[in-house]
C-alpha cells in the first residue's frame, strides 16, 4: 500500500479526452471514482469540483464530428482515488 505516496493530487477540472487542455495522464494510471451528488458516477468524461458541474455522454447521440454529445450536470462533486 506504498502506491498512496506516488499518486498525483486530483486537480480541480479533469478531462479524460487527450486532446483537451485539462486531460492529466499521470492521473489515469491509478483508478480514480467520481461522487456526484452523494452517488458515484462511472459515465463521467469531464468534472469541475470547484464549479460542480460533469460533462456525461447523452446515450448512444454522436455530435457532427463523430464524438458523442455531452451533457453537463450541476451538483456536488467529488474526485478520490479508489
Amino acid at each position: 500500500m506504498s502506491d498512496h505516496a506516488n499518486r498525483p493530487e486530483l486537480p480541480d477540472h479533469l478531462s479524460i479526452d487527450p486532446r483537451s487542455p485539462h486531460h492529466v495522464a499521470a492521473i489515469f494510471e491509478h483508478d480514480i471514482g467520481i461522487r456526484f451528488n452523494d452517488k458515484e458516477r462511472f459515465d463521467v468524461e469531464e468534472y469541475c469540483v470547484s464549479e460542480g458541474w460533469i460533462k456525461v455522454p447523452a446515450g448512444k447521440t454522436l455530435d457532427r464530428k463523430g464524438n458523442p454529445l455531452m451533457l453537463k450536470l450541476k451538483g456536488r462533486v467529488e474526485a478520490f482515488y479508489k
